[in-house]
């Protein structure tokens, strides 16, 4: 199992002078709203608990008010939370004297911004740089590894314009950029996506995916778009009127909702953006190899009551199909089978999300073959199966 680098336990966040009346009430079941206005306390954070796991992305989302970006921010220590803890790498961010938060802030951890945060009086290559200088880098080193972040998120050519010439989209890969440059363990993202529009929103969402799964750097992503959440996350924390309602994959969490309001938080998401080709994929029934025969090839397909055979080399590799038509030609010219394996076919991964696979399915001939990194066998998935799967 992966390590913990973020350990949160009971984390509570309240504003207000009568705190020990508003935790009373809060233990007794009353609204956040109601102890407000009895109280005068405003509960932001109640008992918070998750872990987040070295290298994943772990989502959290919620409606307005629902503590969401009040708990990121605790994570840096831009807010300060009245009880609990918070153990970075096993050790209590809140003991940390200046030196070392100061440390932790510009090594360890950074923030990308809704509202981007860039400097407008900075062209591309100063903003990316902005942390690095403050670190003392020098500038020689600072725009060279500024230029590799720029590079990295798509940005190249761009790096001497002033940021009033970009797009939304391209504000953000530059505030990505600025915070990938500092080579931080974590980085936070609060609703970083959400003022976008959704074809760039889109696109995002892929970038960062290819850049974490690159760099192998731990996200904490908020959002209040379920899609969003299941797409990006690793794992997928509902978050309530400052409390968490359910920690869980985003199988998991579909499959299993804990109440009412996860359930029709899920109802939303679009379940082809939730499900992964390994819940639908089956075992192929008619296999080959590729020194059988075609005597052996038309038995399997009567068999089995399909018209395609798929081909295995050693280890179980795919080496493409065979069809009914493609049999039946050769063995009336007398022809090696190997003539006849069709090699250009659709595959995919079992990590896949059924979103992606449907574009495949929809123009594919024969089942999508599921294959890992050596290109070995480990499914089909059908189009019915794929369909099937949305309803």
């Amino acid at each position: 199992m992966s390590e913990t680098i973020i350990h949160v336990e009971n984390v509570c966040k309240y504003y207000g002078i009568n705190k020990n009346a508003a935790v009373k009430m809060l233990n007794e079941g009353v609204e956040k709203d109601i102890i407000y206005k009895k109280t005068g306390v405003a509960v932001a954070l109640h008992n918070v608990s998750f872990d987040v796991k070295k290298g994943e992305i772990f989502t959290i989302i919620g409606l307005s008010g629902s503590g969401k970006s009040t708990m990121i921010r605790c994570l840096n220590l831009l807010h300060r939370p009245t009880s609990g803890k918070i153990l970075f790498k096993g050790k209590d961010i809140s003991e940390y004297d200046k030196p070392e938060l100061l440390d932790f802030r510009r090594h360890k951890i950074t923030m990308v911004f809704q509202n981007f945060g860039l400097m407008s009086h900075r062209d591309v290559l100063g903003n990316v740089a902005y942390g690095l200088e403050i670190r003392g880098v020098p500038k020689a080193e600072r725009d060279k590894k500024a230029m590799e972040m720029i590079e990295m998120v798509g940005l190249s050519g761009w790096e001497h314009q002033p940021i009033s010439s970009l797009s939304g989209g391209m504000r953000q890969r530059v505030g990505i950029a600025r915070a990938l440059a500092n080579e931080p363990e974590i980085l936070l993202m609060d609703e970083p996506f959400s003022a976008l529009d959704p074809l760039v929103r889109q696109d995002m969402q892929f970038e960062l995916l290819a850049l974490q799964r690159k760099l192998g750097i731990t996200v904490v992503f908020i959002t209040h778009d379920i899609n969003e959440a299941f797409k990006l996350g690793d794992t997928v924390a509902i978050m309530r009127d400052g409390k968490v309602i359910q920690i869980d994959t985003p199988e998991n969490m579909s499959a299993n909702p804990t109440d009412d309001y996860v359930r029709a938080f899920i109802e939303s998401a679009d379940k082809s953006k939730v499900f992964r080709v390994s819940q639908v994929m089956e075992i192929p029934t008619c296999m080959m190899r590729l020194h059988d025969g075609i005597s052996h090839a038309l038995n399997e397909m009567k068999r089995n009551g399909v018209s395609s055979i798929y081909v295995v080399g050693d280890h179980m590799k795919l080496e493409g199909i065979i069809t009914l038509d493609g049999l039946l030609k050769i063995r009336q010219e007398n022809r090696p089978l190997k003539e006849i394996i069709v090699k250009d076919i659709p595959t995919t991964t079992r990590d896949t999300l059924i979103s992606d696979v449907l574009p495949l399915a929809a123009e594919a001939k024969y089942p999508i073959a599921v294959v890992d990194d050596q290109g070995v066998l480990e499914g089909i998935v059908t189009k019915a199966a794929v369909l099937t799967s949305l309803l």
